[in-house]
């Protein structure tokens, strides 16, 4: 959980670089010892899938890839903790982000990136 709240202290600060890194390790050991249906795997995953969206340089791959990554997210979260929890909120939250920025990116022409 440590350095879940230390990725999202760091996508706070617009280190996004630094949050994936951070990210992309620790989320293969949390499926490993917590699985997928664990509300911190859940908190990791919605973390990641922030870092990607929120990235200026960010391509439109991962953008994309930020929007499955919440949708599969979502429907974890809603089916073991239910709608109305804070943690699945917030992943539908960033997932709203997540489709607005992925449509910015999908209305602009290339070169204007």
């Amino acid at each position: 959980m440590a350095a879940n709240n230390y990725a999202d202290f760091l996508i706070c600060l617009k280190r996004l670089e630094d949050a994936k890194a951070l990210l992309r390790k620790i989320t293969p050991v949390a499926r490993r010892v917590f699985g997928e249906h664990d509300d911190a795997t859940l908190r990791i995953r919605r973390n990641y899938a922030r870092a990607l969206f929120r990235d200026p340089g960010a391509t439109l791959d991962d953008v994309r890839e930020a929007v499955a990554t919440l949708v599969e997210t979502a429907r974890i979260s809603r089916q073991v903790l239910g709608g109305a929890h804070p943690i699945t909120m917030g992943i539908e939250e960033a997932l709203r982000n997540a489709r607005a920025a992925r449509r910015a990116r999908e209305t602009t022409p290339a070169g204007d990136k």
